[in-house]
């Protein structure tokens, strides 16, 4: 591949992740991740000012093709000099290519090999969008970064589907780059092959042949299960060259964009900053503030004490509680400023720890309170419908003290707790031989005989991770077995008040027969149901250590 046009620089990766910072350049500056881009779809993120996303942080809005192409049109671009000059921003702007859209009107289009034809919304002509007229229409607009025109389905589409539209992504991609011609702008592929490893890896080997700036990942948030959106990512990164940038296309929450990170992403987008300020949701350091709950109607708290975004600086709760109930657009705007702001904190913060080689124990505390609902206010009681079980099969969940038992009386462990890593001697195991890298080492193979609740388990993951930061060690692979999941169900039903489970690897967990996860760098987590007692009565290997019933 020709160096890219970017001039990508990986500055830092963290220990123990996959997590990446660097710098590239467009043509309207330097650009530094890992990065969040607000959507503007339209030339405007919703409810914001150019000032108020400079302010903030922002470093480059994405603009959408499709949106753009029918109004205002590439001739007012070609007029007008560009869309820097048209909205009045000085950053960087990507455009996404329209695939996603014309994905999304399923019955106002149809597919052929030369591109997708499908009736405008404005004055309904019938427009076919090539690659040739997607990337004609990004140049006009003068985006930094363009996108090539692809065919997205569902991420859940069946395997045919899928290398039926990866292969036509493929042949586009080709057209993409042919209809750049001499413009010095950037342009990325898309990997595609929804929930399919090996065509992930055909994608993304296809691309590579290809001379683009950077690649996107495509095909996710349409419909997987997050566990899945997570693997996927993660496998897809890892097959991409290390000196582009990676953009997980549409993603998504802050606790989203964390885990990505963490999987060796660097770029974002979403509309969720704005999409749910509009409702009156706000991202905190406190947890998600709902603020259209009467609790807030006579507070005089700022959203969130610890942001510097002037909405904090100015704001009392009541008065954005008031403009939620109002429906006032002032409120929109203020809450949307404020949830922009918290996501390019965020991602400074994230950049500040990679340099720093702490990124994993700030993905630990993060990864804790971003998923929570507003800690000063938590809801009371379950809402309708929403009630969770206290007991599930042969076990109980108890509130006071919090625990599980089953019905002989046996406590099952809802607590991580020291004693399993030391009592495995986690850490010396872990340790490579003089010379010896992670790479050669044989994994250390852990036999969890009893999941439980998962708290053993978990322990050791946590373990392994603190092991990681000291330096490198074995991968390790932890296979946990049981022959009832009732007691797992029952607690990740309360996570509320178990918080290991807030864990990233439990939040990621399927119950079927085998499932991994590879949310860590260097560690595998199996769950088997069933085959308990056969596993009880087994000797270990020799690169193997049972950890004994919980």
């Amino acid at each position: 591949m020709s160096p890219s046009r970017l001039q990508f620089q990986l500055e830092a990766q963290a220990t123990g992740s996959k997590a990446r910072a660097a710098t590239f350049c467009t043509l309207h500056g330097v650009v530094q991740t890992p990065l969040f881009m607000p959507v503007g779809t339209q030339a405007t993120v919703k409810a914001q000012t150019p000032e108020s996303l400079h302010a903030s942080g922002s470093q480059i809005l994405l603009a959408n093709t499709y949106h753009l192409l029918l109004r205002p049109g590439p001739e007012v671009f070609r007029k007008l000099g560009g869309i820097h000059r048209f909205m009045d921003w000085p950053g960087s702007v990507l455009t996404d290519s329209g695939g996603y859209q014309i994905f999304s009107l399923p019955h106002s289009r149809s597919m052929t090999e030369e591109g997708a034809v499908f009736q405008s919304y404005v004055d309904g002509q019938r427009i076919l969008l090539s690659p040739e007229l997607s990337i004609q229409t990004q140049r006009a607009i003068g985006s930094d970064i363009m996108m090539v025109l692809d065919q997205c389905i569902p991420s859940t589409a069946d395997e045919k589907a899928a290398r039926s539209a990866l292969q036509v992504t493929q042949r586009w991609a080709v057209r993409s780059l042919a209809a750049r011609e001499d413009s010095p702008q950037s342009m990325f592929g898309i990997v595609q092959g929804a929930l399919y490893p090996h065509l992930r890896r055909e994608s993304a080997e296809g691309l590579m042949q290809i001379d683009f700036d950077g690649f996107g990942i495509g095909g996710l948030a349409v419909g997987e299960e997050k566990n899945e959106r997570e693997d996927v990512c993660e496998l897809t990164a890892a097959l991409l060259p290390q000196d582009r940038p990676r953009y997980l296309m549409g993603v998504g929450t802050p606790l989203d964009v964390l885990e990505a990170v963490h999987r060796g992403v660097d770029m974002f987008d979403c509309i969720i900053p704005t999409q749910v300020a509009k409702r009156g949701s706000c991202f905190t350091s406190r947890g998600i503030v709902e603020l259209r709950r009467s609790v807030y109607k006579f507070s005089e708290e700022r959203l969130d004490p610890a942001c510097t975004c002037p909405v904090c600086a100015k704001y009392s709760r009541a008065y954005l509680h008031h403009l939620t109930k109002t429906q006032e657009p002032l409120g929109w705007q203020l809450m949307g400023q404020h949830n922009i702001h918290f996501y390019h904190q965020l991602m400074r913060e994230i950049r500040q720890s990679i340099l720093e080689d702490r990124f994993l124990p700030l993905y630990r505390e993060k990864r804790e309170i971003l998923q929570v609902e507003d800690v000063d206010h938590p809801v009371k009681g379950p809402k309708a419908g929403t009630a969770k079980p206290l007991a599930l099969g042969d076990y109980e969940f108890q509130l006071d003290p919090i625990a599980i038992h089953h019905r002989n009386g046996q406590i099952i462990p809802t607590q991580t707790d020291s004693k399993w890593p030391e009592q495995l001697q986690l850490a010396q195991r872990l340790r490579l031989p003089a010379g010896g890298t992670a790479e050669d080492a044989t994994p250390l193979i852990i036999w969890d005989l009893d999941l439980g609740a998962a708290a053993p388990a978990l322990s050791l993951i946590l373990a392994y991770e603190e092991e990681t930061q000291k330096g490198p060690v074995r991968p390790l692979h932890l296979v946990s077995f049981t022959d009832d999941l009732s007691p797992l169900r029952l607690a990740l039903s309360h996570k509320r008040h178990l918080p290991y489970l807030r864990h990233g690897a439990a939040d990621t967990l399927v119950l079927r027969n085998v499932w991994e996860s590879r949310y860590c760098t260097g560690l595998k987590w199996t769950l088997i149901h069933g085959c308990g007692e056969e596993m009880r009565a087994r000797a270990p290997g020799p690169a193997e250590v049972m950890l004994g019933e919980s």
